[in-house]
């Protein structure tokens, strides 16, 4: 664990606090009530996290393929999944009980989120398919992104992209959805002109493969709308030449995308990153500082908490495992980090459980 030596106006710490096993690798994590947590893993499974840390996980629906998404609505205290079988289904936790189950996708879902209000869950998919003599990816065969009312279950919304779409996000105003593909694109709807207000296009997330292979690889794993809605921040990898290595740096930017300016304002400082993919973003309640967090090649760290004004590294720890989705309790004093350490390498050993992992870190902001 380090922190930034250059007098950042917020100080940050960062110390262990519990952790939670899980079947497989996890996905996704939300939030319910009273700091209740849900978990989205490889084996399908949606499960609620004990609240004890010797509790185990309680298994609650399951999706016939991965688990990847999993959002809490507190317009109808339900939740709702997405999984690699292209469904999205509505999730009675108390009862464990599926009440509602949609086919979403023909492909599958690589990731969903949930409104402000709870009241929309919108979802990505997309497949890269060749579609020419450089293997950009072929044009969607389908809406790329879903919007739909989570208490009727109609489709509300969706919109083009190009595929594959691996992230999406909701203004915090409710009023703009914002999607990020695999090329570094990030375009941006009003959700009640359907209009697309912005697009941002961004080649620093994206790779060419040279190495094992020769294919595109990287894009946007990450979204997060600034408080005010004024800036996006984008989350990913560094451009590699190996596809199967992982090496590109640790890499975010943060972008302005209102009335029609669209510019970059901030990015990962090179002295202060390692290499790794980072696949998620968590921006804190107090809306000073962000998390971003993911897979460790190289350096330091893969959790990592940063200045929102100024971008400068503030606290950061190597939690030893995988980092998919970082989500904050409902105070910030905790940051609750889905994924996984120990995955089998062997077929063997393919059915062995318990490698999938929540670890919490207590986080102090003075």
């Amino acid at each position: 664990m380090r922190a930034n030596q250059g007098g950042p106006r917020v100080k940050v710490d960062i110390s262990k606090s519990s952790s939670f096993k899980l079947p497989t690798h996890c996905l996704s994590l939300a939030r319910g009530e009273d700091n209740q947590f849900y978990a989205a893993c490889f084996d399908g499974g949606i499960y609620a996290l004990p609240q004890i840390r010797w509790g185990k996980p309680s298994k609650l629906a399951e999706h016939r393929n991965y688990a990847s998404g999993v959002n809490w609505s507190r317009a109808n205290r339900e939740l709702i999944s997405s999984g690699y079988d292209g469904h999205l289904l509505w999730i009675n936790p108390d009862k464990k009980k599926t009440t509602r189950e949609i086919k979403a996708h023909e492909f599958w879902s690589w990731q969903s989120t949930i409104s402000p209000n709870g009241k929309f869950i919108a979802s990505s998919t997309g497949q890269y398919l060749c579609g020419g003599y450089k293997y950009e990816p072929a044009q969607e065969k389908e809406p790329s992104i879903r919007v739909y009312e989570v208490l009727t279950g109609r489709e509300a919304h969706h919109f083009p992209h190009i595929p594959p779409v691996e992230s999406v996000a909701f203004s915090n105003d409710g009023k703009f959805l914002a999607a990020g593909n695999l090329m570094g694109e990030v375009r941006i709807w009003n959700l009640e002109t359907e209009k697309e207000t912005a697009r941002i296009q961004t080649g620093n997330f994206t790779g060419w493969g040279v190495i094992k292979g020769h294919y595109f690889t990287g894009g946007i794993f990450s979204l997060a709308f600034s408080p005010d809605d004024s800036e996006i921040l984008l989350a990913g990898m560094g451009s590699t030449r190996d596809p199967a290595a992982g090496n590109g740096k640790q890499l975010w930017e943060r972008w302005k995308w209102r009335d029609g300016s669209v510019e970059r304002t901030g990015s990962a400082n090179d002295s202060e990153i390692g290499q790794g993919l980072m696949e998620t973003l968590a921006i804190h309640p107090g809306g000073k500082i962000f998390a971003m967090a993911g897979r460790l090649f190289k350096g330091q760290w893969n959790t990592a908490i940063f200045d929102l004004a100024t971008g400068s590294l503030l606290a950061a720890t190597d939690t030893k495992m995988r980092v998919s989705k970082a989500v904050w309790n409902e105070d910030g004093t905790r940051l609750y980090l889905g994924g996984s350490s120990g995955q089998p390498k062997e077929m063997k050993d393919i059915e062995k459980t318990d490698w999938g992992k929540v670890k919490v870190l207590k986080v102090s902001v003075s």
